[in-house]
């Protein structure tokens, strides 16, 4: 990607060199939490968990999101712009037709009596046409370091498109896996709040018979009320992210209600994935080969802003014919006419704008550089921070399920105990309650270890499809004549 053919051909470059950050060369050769580091392969990964209502909602939200739009208008938009660059490297030919009629009265002129005032009025009657053509000569890079600079343009607007499409995706599945672990809460909290319910009826009586104390029961109820109390809240963001997902969708929530009716069960994941070497993140992740060809696109500016120090020389030529009328117009052997012209123009004083526009476009690359620099620095950290927190949910997932394994074992002993008439119906609820509330936790787990996984992808910034419309720009391979570093 750094050799992107943007360089240019032909004509003197007064463009700087080409100057990688060094924060590129310094990029580590691996992750630090990276166990495996195969070829990274970012083909649709969200089919992994095996949920056909999960892909169902991606495909659709690829299509039909606002943002997704928004942005491939603003690709066509660079791609506009970058034909409009490209127009000028090459000559324009326009084709002119011009017919006049004039009667004018003598009476009054010097012409007056002309005749022995025979004639009164003079008629002309004129038709001409004629080609012209102009065409500038690019002596120092001027148009086409404008016209690699819009193209690179364009390219980073592709990337910025991917980078739309990827974060789309992940929103996607994250507001998914967020419905999926929001109804499996309000599920175990509303049986929570049952056996709650149990429990301080039982509680109750025990108290009216005075074996047990006030404090115990206000305990229970309390319990119960909290438990009581999360379930509308539990109800309220399951519609917020219901929502969510139809906003992704680019419909309304009514309109995906049947699509997520029915029971969501995503299969989780938990192998590793693989990263490929630190230095391929450069190409994979599109917000950095956004960042490196903006950058570019700076560097060639500085060329076109400096190329302004130096005269132009344009060249004009016309041919044509002229006549009283269409057909003497037409006799191009009697009648023709043609012009060639050179112009040049070189600046002398213009009150400092050259130099501004220069200074400008440098101050912008180093702008850009460091915006590169940042985007490579900060993609590195989410890759290592994304891989560190998928490993720690993992073990977290792990542990709560060995968790799950006791409660159920103490449950069933209980339930044992209370079925042969040596153990009490309160600390069988007790046992229960346990259940629920190591499932409410190890279904949080769950979606804290897929949303890990997800993170994991996305940091790695893999594109599983090419571009939809039409191709990238291409560019020009070519030598670059760097006029060295003065400004």
């Amino acid at each position: 990607m750094i050799a992107a053919p943007l360089l240019l051909t032909g004509c003197i470059s007064l463009a700087p060199d080409v100057e990688v950050p060094a924060v590129t060369a310094e990029i580590p050769d691996t992750y630090t939490f990276a166990s495996d580091s195969g070829e990274y392969t970012p083909a649709a990964w969200w089919t992994a968990y095996d949920d056909p209502v999960l892909n169902a909602l991606v495909d659709t939200a690829l299509v039909r999101n606002f943002d997704i739009a928004e942005a491939a208008a603003r690709v066509e938009q660079a791609r506009a712009q970058a034909r409009i660059a490209r127009s000028a490297i090459f000559p324009t030919l326009n084709a002119t037709g011009n017919a006049t009629s004039s009667s004018t009265p003598l009476v009054g002129s010097a012409f007056g009596g002309f005749g022995g005032g025979g004639i009164d009025r003079i008629e002309n009657d004129t038709v001409s046409l004629s080609l012209g053509a102009a065409y500038e000569l690019d002596l120092f890079g001027r148009v086409r370091n404008d016209l690699y600079a819009a193209r690179a343009d364009a390219l980073a607007t592709e990337f910025d498109f991917r980078t739309i499409r990827l974060a789309t995706a992940a929103e996607v599945i994250a507001a998914y896996f967020d419905i999926v672990d929001t109804r499996r809460q309000l599920t175990l909290a509303e049986e929570t709040a049952d056996v709650l319910q149990d429990r301080a009826d039982r509680t109750n009586e025990r108290f009216e018979r005075g074996l047990v104390q006030s404090f115990e029961l206000y305990q229970v109820q309390q319990e119960l009320r909290a438990t009581q109390a999360s379930v509308p809240q539990l109800q309220a963001a399951l519609a917020v992210n219901e929502g969510r997902v139809a906003i992704l969708l680019g419909t309304y929530r009514g309109n995906i209600a049947e699509q997520l009716d029915g029971d969501l069960r995503p299969q989780l994941v938990f192998e590793e994935v693989p990263t490929g070497i630190a230095a391929e993140l450069l190409d994979q992740r599109p917000d950095v080969a956004a960042a490196w060809l903006r950058l570019e696109a700076s560097r060639l500016r500085i060329g076109a802003r400096r190329a302004e120090r130096f005269p132009s020389l344009s060249l004009s030529a016309s041919l044509g014919t002229q006549g009283d009328g269409i057909g003497s117009a037409l006799n191009i052997v009697d009648n023709w006419a043609a012009s060639l012209a050179a112009n040049i123009v070189a600046p002398i004083i213009d009150g400092g704008r050259i130099s501004a526009n220069i200074r400008a476009a440098r101050a912008t690359y180093d702008a850009n550089a460091a915006a590169y620099a940042r985007s490579v620095v900060t993609a590195f950290t989410e890759v290592e921070n994304a891989l560190a927190d998928y490993e720690q949910q993992r073990q977290r997932y792990i542990l709560i399920t060995a968790q799950l394994r006791e409660a159920e074992a103490s449950f069933d002993l209980q339930r044992r105990r209370y079925a042969a008439g040596v153990g009490s119906y309160i600390t069988y609820l007790d046992a229960l309650r346990n259940v629920r509330q190591v499932e409410a936790s190890l279904s949080g787990a769950a979606r804290a270890t897929a949303l890990a996984r997800l993170g994991v992808h996305r940091a790695l910034g893999g594109d599983w499809a090419p571009l939809a419309a039409q191709p990238i720009l291409e560019m020009q391979p070519a030598d670059v004549t760097a006029a060295g570093d003065a400004s």
